[in-house]
């Protein structure tokens, strides 16, 4: 079957206010055809010494293969599920740094990992969602459409956004497809970066185009939508608006980003949009009862009243370091950088307190924790993990 999704764009935030690009027409879906960039690209900002205010060891560490960026790390418990771009998988405990088990799906990974701590659900490079467990291949499922964000799996089902922006879910014992939801979407691009999918409650929660969706996981009904963000400008480029990343969660309360336009939060329960405002970034968010924190294409590092979207603080001493996503653990918030270093913030004011070292290659995705473990991923496939003392 052909492959029907919107062409994808892999500019990055800051890029796309800097560059003009060539559009063309062909087969009705508009065509990236070339960029040039528009200004010097900004230096990042040179490390200074940090004082380790909070004090963290060194617990272990595991190689695991190159992972590609969208092989984003999956965390259920006290447990970890790492793949990567060959084709492997590995379920760690994140206390000890033991390899649980291991398995094979035969062939190149494009897009995970999903995980319920039983099984693991991706999609390979030939468009086939594999479910893992540690006896190997359960089953394969062709894809109709590329996939970009991270299966989901729970409840005893695998969830899946396409690029063409569909729902869908499968049986996860034996892959039978239960339901598809078709995009209303008329978006002509979509970017290649990781998108939103997550469970609140007995509600699927999807990005589609620049809104938060609710949905019923048994039926694929639409329970509700709330627009973060809009479309704008002139050319599809930027008028390209997608949620993104990792959302920020505390309790039925979701925030999250839609790419280069805004930042907001819906009470998923009532499907009510509490609050959003104009901002510019990539990458997803980390929220709490009192803020909801967020990294902007420059490196400026926020942290906003969870209530009203008020500024709470600024940090911008990481500017164009290329942040990943942020994760609050304990009094620190931790921030991943394209040059392998994880910078712990105070989650109070954001100054500085710490940074860790791993391989120089970039973190992907962003920090995770497991259990009372502070764990990072690189692009190079090292696994790094951390444990404030």
């Amino acid at each position: 079957m052909p492959d029907k999704s919107p062409l994808p764009a892999r500019l990055g935030a800051a890029a796309l206010s800097r560059r003009r690009c060539t559009l063309w027409l062909s087969a009705a879906v508009l065509v990236l055809a070339g960029c040039t960039s528009g200004s010097k690209k900004p230096q990042p900002a040179p490390l200074e010494p940090v004082v380790p205010l909070v004090p963290v060891r060194a617990v272990w560490q595991l190689p695991v293969g190159a992972v590609d960026a969208l092989l984003v790390p999956a965390v259920q418990g006290t447990t970890l599920a790492v793949a990567n771009a060959a084709g492997s998988v590995m379920v760690i405990d994140g206390d000890s740094g033991q390899v649980r088990w291991r398995a094979d799906a035969g062939a190149a990974f494009a897009a995970g990992v999903g995980f319920d701590g039983e099984r693991v659900a991706l999609v390979t490079r030939d468009n086939e969602l594999v479910a893992l467990t540690a006896r190997g291949v359960a089953w394969r499922q062709r894809l109709p459409a590329r996939v970009y964000t991270a299966p989901l799996v729970a409840g005893r089902r695998v969830f899946v956004l396409a690029a063409d922006r569909s729902l869908s879910a499968f049986d996860a014992d034996n892959g039978a497809r239960l339901w598809n939801q078709a995009s209303r979407g008329t978006e002509p691009l979509v970017l290649q970066q990781p998108g939103t999918l997550t469970a609140v409650g007995h509600t699927l929660v999807a990005g589609i185009g620049g809104r938060l969706v609710g949905v019923d996981p048994d039926s694929g009904r639409l329970r509700w939508e709330a627009v973060i963000g809009r479309t704008r400008g002139a050319t599809e480029i930027e008028r390209l608006v997608d949620i993104v990343g990792r959302v920020g969660r505390d309790g039925d309360v979701v925030c999250a980003r839609a790419f280069q336009a805004a930042l907001g939060c819906v009470d998923a329960a009532a499907g009510r949009l509490l609050w959003t405002q104009a901002a510019d970034g990539a990458t997803g968010v980390q929220a709490s009862a009192e803020h909801v924190y967020a990294v902007e294409s420059n490196g400026r590092v926020l942290a906003l009243a969870r209530a009203d979207g008020r500024r709470v603080w600024a940090q911008e001493r990481l500017l164009h370091r290329t942040l990943s996503a942020p994760l609050a653990i304990g009094r620190t918030l931790a921030i991943g950088d394209a040059q392998g270093h994880v910078h712990l913030l105070a989650r109070a004011d954001g100054t500085l307190v710490n940074r860790l070292t791993t391989d120089g290659s970039p973190i992907v995705d962003g920090p995770l924790r497991v259990g009372n473990t502070l764990v990072a991923v690189t692009r190079n496939g090292g696994v790094y993990a951390w444990r404030p003392e």
